[in-house]
């Protein structure tokens, strides 16, 4: 392999890294993870997360229990990902859709998240963050899809069937 393709391949195995960051946040936010939002976090970075500002560590363990308590159900997906390495750094903006679910109405948070991601002891993680908001809304809920009822109910902790490694029936 030239010199030239093997730049190409690291490049794209760190863009892959950093997006597999972005993903295990979302997971762990929607599964009021606090381990899994935190491993995206390297141990002196901060986030600024609207009023919650604070190290990133101690933003996940505070994203998780604020998310338990918020709402009842939560999803978190981002997009258009944009990234720019720069050596052992990387400018990242994603944007996010972030929906709450409560008895009476659906928040949704639409927005951006605004990274700088580092590469230290090999391993890309968020250093800092900003999160920028560009509209939210809220829809109050008079019914919901009966539907629902015939799937297996998502849960906010480590007994979601995501974290099941057997699929149901017992085959792997």
């Amino acid at each position: 392999m030239s010199q030239v393709d093997q730049g190409a391949l690291a490049e794209l195995l760190d863009k892959q890294a950093i997006r597999e960051a972005l993903m295990r946040y979302c997971r762990g936010v929607d599964r009021c993870d606090a381990e899994l939002i935190a491993s995206v976090y390297h141990d002196d970075a901060m986030d600024h997360h609207g009023r919650f500002d604070m190290a990133g560590k101690a933003f996940a363990v505070h994203v998780a229990q604020f998310m338990k308590e918020a709402a009842t159900g939560h999803s978190h997906r981002i997009a258009n990902i944009s990234i720019e390495l720069d050596g052992d750094r990387a400018h990242v903006e994603s944007y996010l859709h972030s929906m709450l679910n409560h008895a009476d109405r659906v928040d949704e948070f639409i927005g951006r998240y605004v990274d700088r991601f580092e590469k230290r002891s090999g391993e890309w993680k968020i250093a800092e963050r900003w999160v920028v908001v560009d509209f939210t809304r809220s829809t109050p809920v008079d019914a919901r899809f009966g539907l629902q009822d015939t799937f297996i109910k998502g849960r906010r902790d480590p007994g979601d069937q995501s974290y099941a490694r057997e699929l149901p029936g017992g085959t792997a």
